[in-house]
């Protein structure tokens, strides 16, 4: 994932912006990580520079 696609990410739930807590980089882009809502305390896993922003009763 991009870092600069952060200035348009919102949570899904509740459309709060979301903060990001990188594992692994590479570059400007994020490979492995977590981006997290302060407001409904959801947490939204990225792996393989894919952020899975499902809704947590539709993710597998």
């Amino acid at each position: 994932m991009k870092k600069d696609l952060m200035d348009i990410l919102a949570c899904p739930m509740c459309k709060q912006p979301l903060t990001l807590a990188a594992e692994e980089e590479s570059g400007m882009e994020v490979v492995r990580g977590t981006l997290h809502c302060e407001s409904c305390k959801e947490d939204y896993p990225i792996e393989d520079s894919i952020p899975n922003l499902l809704p947590p009763s539709l993710r597998t």
